[in-house]
Parts: structure tokens; sequence; C-alpha cells
């Protein structure tokens, strides 16, 4: 069944061409139906996307599956903020790929903070996009090194979603350049949805019927300011970051794809994003890695009012609601937002 095999070191492959240094890797019960919820600071980015709307029909994720690739998730099983989710059963599951461990709430809590903004539940703090949908958790990321295997490690989880009957991918993490060695970089030219292993891995996973989401990246400051991968895969929402009054963050890398198509497809506020870490203290926090779930657990509450859509329904419906969607551009494209 294998075709054949590439090595990450693309000099080692026949049809290869020549790479250079680009860019850095990216990296209570259930909730009362109400006319408004307790978001405090918080409300911003839900109610930017018209989220709350959504929220006040009692549409909050019910009966959607998210998994969550990322760099570890401590904290969740013990936090106050991840109450609402451990107590009602939300975790389903989850696995690090990095350890080969069923110790899951390990590693780094950058993955923390980015499932906070979707199942957190704090009130008066922090209520995320979609605090009652079940969650698999699954660590990719090695977080002392950039090493290509992480690619392979994120289609290794995405597989297993596919198996579990995960609805939506949600991914805080991004391939470019900055490899710990150099010769496993990726190039602009990479950039184009097929070329790069976790993108061809994302591609195939909503062609089983999942909503992939990807950051978009934080390299809109750097002299390659593009989006990474998999966010340049065609079908795969590439989420950009606005701040708290819609203007495109700076450092929001931007597009195009390498073959010309719109990059990001939708923006999410990703400055001074309201997250729980690993204590479970409210704080916040910055970047596409923050955006990206928030428009994840929007998706989530999306889907649940209309669960006869399919996967490519879901997201053509997200793209159209963007503010720009009639005259997009490669750096801000407001999406969900009417």
């Amino acid at each position: 069944f294998v075709t054949k095999v590439e090595f990450a070191d693309s000099t080692l492959n026949s049809t290869s061409k020549s790479t250079s240094t680009a860019k850095t890797s990216q990296i209570a019960n259930k909730l009362e139906t109400a006319a408004n919820y307790s978001y405090g600071n918080s409300g911003n980015q839900i109610q930017m996307l018209n989220g709350h709307l959504l929220h006040q029909q009692n549409y909050t994720g019910e009966g959607k599956i998210i998994a969550v690739l990322d760099a570890g998730f401590p904290g969740v099983n013990t936090a106050q903020p991840f109450e609402n989710l451990i107590n009602n059963n939300k975790i389903l599951g989850g696995y690090d790929y990095t350890n080969r461990s069923n110790n899951f709430y390990a590693g780094d809590d950058h993955g923390t903070k980015v499932l906070s903004t979707m199942g957190g539940y704090k009130e008066n703090a922090l209520i995320g996009t979609a605090p009652n949908a079940s969650y698999y958790l699954f660590i990719t990321e090695i977080g002392a090194v950039e090493n290509p295997v992480e690619e392979s490690l994120w289609v290794e989880a995405a597989e297993k979603a596919d198996a579990l009957g995960v609805d939506i991918i949600t991914s805080s993490l991004g391939y470019f350049g900055d490899r710990t060695e150099p010769r496993y970089d990726h190039i602009y030219s990479d950039m184009n949805g097929t070329t790069n292993f976790v993108s061809r891995g994302a591609e195939i996973a909503f062609s089983k019927g999942i909503l992939v989401l990807a950051s978009a990246g934080n390299e809109g400051t750097r002299p390659e300011n593009h989006i990474g991968s998999p966010a340049d895969a065609v079908s795969v929402l590439a989420i950009g970051s606005v701040n708290t009054a819609k203007t495109r963050t700076s450092s929001s890398s931007i597009g195009p794809s390498y073959d010309g198509r719109i990059k990001p497809d939708v923006m999410a506020q990703g400055v001074s994003a309201v997250v729980a870490n690993a204590n479970g203290t409210i704080g916040t926090a910055s970047g596409t890695s923050f955006s990206c779930p928030i428009m994840a657990g929007m998706a989530a509450s999306l889907w649940q009012a209309f669960p006869s859509k399919t996967n490519k329904e879901i997201r053509q419906m997200i793209l159209a609601s963007a503010d720009s969607y009639s005259n997009p551009d490669n750096s801000f494209v407001l999406g969900f937002a009417n």
C-alpha cells in the first residue's frame, strides 16, 4: 500500500529542488439557556463574530467533536475553567504522539490555553466559543526542536481523529522554515497546498468529512511573511488575527498561497485573547494560535445549529459570512461577522 517514500531532507529525493531558510514554525454543569452569558472580558472575541447569537439559542457546540492538535494540555484535568468539560465527560480522550504516552495532560501549556478559548467556562471571566462541545487532545508538537517528524505526527493524529468520528480539527501549529536543521526547511514555493506532507494530510482529513482549521502564522512583520502549512492547503480554513477593533494584527501572516489563492480565509481576535493557563489563571495571550481555536469553537456551534450540513457547506457558510467576502485580499478577511 506504500506508493513511495519521501525524505524530509528534500535533497535526497530524486525529483526534489533545493531549499533555503524561510520562517519560524508556529508554533460546572451544562450551561443554562439564557438571553445573555456572563462572558466577562472574553465577550469581545465572541461577539465580534456574532457568536453570542448562537449561544443565546443554546448552540454551544453540543454534539460536535473537536480534535485539538498542539504541544500539551497540562492542568486541563485539574484547573477550574475546565471543570465543565471534565464533570460532563466532554474530554473524550487523547494521546501524546511525541512520547508515545497515554498521558496527554502534560507538555507545554500552549494547548491548554488554546483549548480554553473553546471549552473554558468561568462566569464573568472566560466563556469559550464551544463550551459544550466534546474534545480529543493530541500532542504532536515537540517543544525543544523543530523537526519534520512533527508533520508526520500531525497526520497520524489526524488519521486517529478520523477513526474516532471527529467533526473538526483545530491546529495552532504551522510549518515553514527555521528548522533545527535547515535542510528540512520549507520555502514559499512549497506553500501551494500540495507539496508539504502536513498539508496533504490535512486535505485528506477534509475529504473524509472533517472541517480543518489552522493558524495562519505570526510572521507578518518578518521578511518572509507568508502563511505556513497546513494553512496553505486548499480546503483548510487559515485563520488570521485581528485586534479588538477588527484591525489586522501586523504580525498575522499574509497570503496568497504560492499558487495565488486568497489566504488567510477568515480572521478572529488574536490580540489579547482571553485564555486560561494550566493553573486556571485567567489572562490574555496573542497570536493566530488563539484566533484559530476561537473560530473553531464558533464553527462547532454553527454546525450544531445546522446539523445536516456537510463540512464543505459549513466551510462555505463561514467564508460567505466574511465582511470582505465579495472583495477579499491577502492580508485581511474578517469572517463570521454577519
